[in-house]
């Protein structure tokens, strides 16, 4: 069994496949909808930098002792 996953819109009750995954998926299938929270965009970017984190050049996180040092 293939699996692939993507989001789309759903318009006059029809889902439709993109076009990378048309060949793959002509017969029958198996679908699985989950619904889209209502979530904040701000929760969504949060998540987006969770699962890909930016890379700063000379980053160096801050020791134990320095988080909670109290100048």
């Amino acid at each position: 069994m293939e699996t692939v996953q993507f989001k789309t819109r759903i318009k006059n009750g029809v889902i439709e496949i993109p076009k990378k995954y048309q060949e793959k998926f002509k017969d029958n299938v198996r679908v699985i909808l989950v619904a889209e929270s209502s979530r904040t965009k701000a929760a969504d970017y949060l998540d987006e930098l969770m699962a890909h984190p930016l890379k700063v050049t000379g980053f160096r996180p801050l020791t134990r002792d320095e988080a909670h040092a109290r100048n």
